[in-house]
């Protein structure tokens, strides 16, 4: 289950501001799901190259969970809003990320997501010393698992191609995570209050991905072998 670290009172923390325009809202003029995950990994990279870290590493997600507070609602178009992020904890090759979204002071929208840094070359690499004197402050001390769970498909999930686009691939290679996003978009009804959607493998351009749902849970799948996995939440 995901923990919604407070946001810390010492340590580095990172703001930045978006509007909703029209390419993130919805036919209701809210913010869609995809465009919130872009807004998420935006602000990460932007948090990332100011850090004054000189790395020739990027960070990839594993796992992402937000949720709307009790009281908390979707920005609309053309409202701006702002995100403030900061490490929530660590382990030796991850890291956590926990980055809240305002509207006019108000926080609305919780996220936490798990990082690994990535090399050049495409392969994981352990947490850098200098990581934890930036960020380490912030964190605590708290230490998060690295771990996974991959839910077994519902035999009776419905199923449908989903089509791989050109524009969703990233410098790696894959499936972008904001584009896996878009699934969510796709399967989860109106007033959805909370999402999570964790990577187990890679999404390339040529695999024959399937999108299977069942009542609140998702899957990817590429021949039967499960790439992404999520659930979600509605009024």
């Amino acid at each position: 289950m995901v923990e919604y670290v407070v946001r810390p009172a010492q340590g580095r923390t990172f703001s930045s501001s978006r509007t909703v325009f029209l390419g993130d809202a919805g036919v209701d003029g809210h913010l869609r799901v995809d465009g919130l995950a872009r807004y998420l990994q935006d602000v990460a990279s932007d948090d990332w190259a100011d850090s004054g870290i000189n790395a020739d590493d990027f960070w990839l997600a594993r796992r992402t969970a937000w949720r709307l507070i009790r009281a908390g609602r979707w920005p609309r178009l053309n409202e701006s809003v702002t995100l403030t992020t900061w490490c929530g904890g660590s382990g030796a090759a991850w890291a956590e990320r926990r980055t809240d979204l305002e509207i006019e002071g108000q926080v609305m929208v919780e996220a936490a997501s798990l990082w690994v840094p990535v090399g050049p070359e495409g392969r994981p690499r352990r947490v850098r010393p200098d990581f934890y004197e930036v960020y380490g402050a912030a964190a605590g001390g708290r230490k998060v698992s690295g771990r996974v769970t991959k839910i077994p498909v519902d035999p009776s999930a419905s199923s449908q191609t989903w089509t791989i686009r050109r524009s969703d691939i990233d410098v790696v290679g894959h499936v972008n995570n904001a584009a896996v996003w878009s699934a969510v978009a796709e399967v989860a009804p109106a007033g959805v209050r909370a999402a999570s959607v964790t990577h187990h493998a890679s999404v390339e351009l040529a695999d024959p991905l399937l999108l299977r749902v069942s009542g609140d849970l998702f899957w990817m799948t590429v021949d039967d072998d499960v790439r992404v996995s999520g659930d979600f939440e509605s009024d």
